[in-house]
């Protein structure tokens, strides 16, 4: 493209600039000859006053004018000829006086009629070398003589193209400059097409952080914005769909990993009571884990169930107060919170109302105090409270149980993830119940964040938008 648009500004300019030197030199021309010709016509003119007299005094002398005119012409003659000037006079129509440098004239050769006008002729022979001739008829009694004078164009022609000459060098020196600065003013223009191209080149090659440097605000720098802008949003679309990658292959890695591990047990059991001579007592025991580890995984289709549901449309919403979902959430969980001699205290000061669907809602609760009771020790006790701060409506929940690392906290959230996995599968945790808390959070636009310490609790923190 660059290449293209090089050789036709080019082109372009070399014939506008050769049509301007031509018209130059064709103006300069006619100027040389236009001085010539009203040179060749003084001299014309003064000759021709000058012989008149001449031929005037003889008349009057009584000596005859046709013979002595070769006689008055030679001093005129010896003057024209430094010069290379010639002159010729004629006599009705016939020429009988002849200068060297007119004699050498081929083309000449009669005298024009000019019809015993007073009017001059004008007009060049292109010959070797070009002349131009003047001739005009004598007054009145002489009309019958008339002089031709010849100018010598050879210095005007040789002037003039010694001038062309120069005028082509300057303009092949001027072409040769602008050819220059022209390739450098392209190389200026098309830096950004070519960074835009290198840049594409990489990002197709998968390096996504390659950007354009943009300047000015010209229509080029506007495209390079853009078009980092376009990178910008390749580069997060990718990084999101690899972390979307990994985040499903980790998940197959942690189902397979969770399903591996009952299914083992229930098929070792299982052979166990085939093969082996046992007991009553240890038969039952054997069926006991079976059914243990089957529910456990009953748990784990259910809890993968809702996820699956979870990642449709967003369930129907309406208003969903507090003081309604608190007391549902206590009537669940109090049964299960007695079993480790765990109180619920539930802190609502006024009834505040959430937008969402109150079904989601009370698993996303259920959960957070399931996760709670499961983490805290016996006879303690878990606050459930809501308040405003700023712009948002904040539920928490806080239990003072074994509390989690900073590390922890950071993948808390990923299916399968467990703090204990030996505690957690004692008490039939799959590590899937966050991950939906997490779902039900973004579906309400709602914030879930944890604060812990090892040894001193857990608070989770929900902020939901307020309407």
């Amino acid at each position: 493209m660059k290449k293209k648009i090089f050789f036709v500004a080019l082109a372009l300019f070399i014939v506008f600039l050769n049509s301007m030197i031509l018209v130059v030199s064709i103006v300069i021309l006619q100027d040389k000859l236009s001085a010539v010709r009203d040179k060749c016509l003084a001299e014309h003119y003064v000759i021709a006053s000058s012989l008149i007299g001449d031929m005037q005094a003889l008349e009057q002398r009584g000596t005859p004018v046709e013979e002595n005119i070769e006689n008055l012409m030679r001093l005129y003659s010896r003057y024209q000829q430094g010069g290379g000037n010639g002159l010729a006079v004629a006599l009705s129509g016939e020429w009988i006086y002849e200068s060297p440098a007119f004699a050498a004239e081929e083309n000449i050769l009669v005298p024009p009629d000019t019809g015993y006008s007073q009017e001059r002729l004008v007009y060049m022979e292109n010959g070797n070398p070009p002349v131009l001739c003047v001739y005009g008829s004598f007054p009145a009694p002489w009309q019958d003589y008339g002089l031709m004078y010849i100018g010598n164009l050879s210095d005007t022609i040789q002037s003039w193209r010694h001038t062309k000459n120069i005028l082509f060098l300057a303009g092949a020196v001027v072409m040769l400059i602008m050819s220059f600065f022209l390739f450098q003013f392209l190389n200026i223009i098309f830096r950004p097409l070519r960074q835009i191209s290198s840049t594409s080149a990489k990002i197709a090659n998968g390096n996504y952080a390659s950007r354009i440097p943009a300047h000015g605000k010209d229509e080029i720098s506007s495209v390079a914005h853009n078009f980092n802008l376009m990178a910008e949003q390749i580069e997060k679309q990718i990084q999101q769909l690899e972390d979307a990658a990994e985040q499903k292959q980790q998940f197959i890695d942690n189902f397979s990993h969770e399903l591996r591990i009952p299914l083992t047990a229930i098929y070792g059991y299982a052979e166990y009571i085939q093969k082996a001579l046992i007991s009553e007592e240890e038969r039952y025991e054997c069926t006991q884990f079976i059914m243990s580890e089957c529910s456990r995984l009953q748990n784990m289709a259910y809890q993968l169930l809702d996820m699956a549901l979870l990642r449709g449309d967003e369930a129907e919403s309406s208003n969903c107060p507090l003081k309604e979902l608190f007391a549902e959430s206590e009537k669940a969980m109090q049964m299960r919170a007695s079993e480790k001699k765990i109180r619920l205290i539930y802190a609502l000061p006024q009834n505040y109302i959430v937008k969402g669907n109150m079904d989601q809602l009370l698993i996303l609760m259920n959960n957070l105090i399931d996760n709670a009771i499961k983490a805290s020790r016996e006879e303690g006790e878990i606050r459930i409270s809501a308040f405003s701060e700023e712009s948002a409506l904040v539920v928490e929940v806080e239990d003072h149980g074994i509390g989690m690392e900073m590390k922890q906290i950071s993948h808390i959230k990923e299916a399968f993830y467990r703090v204990d996995k030996a505690r957690s599968r004692a008490v039939g945790g799959a590590g899937l119940g966050l991950a939906i808390c997490e779902r039900i959070a973004q579906i309400h636009h709602a914030d879930m964040s944890f604060i812990s310490e090892p040894g001193s609790g857990t608070i989770v923190k929900l902020s939901f938008p307020v309407y």
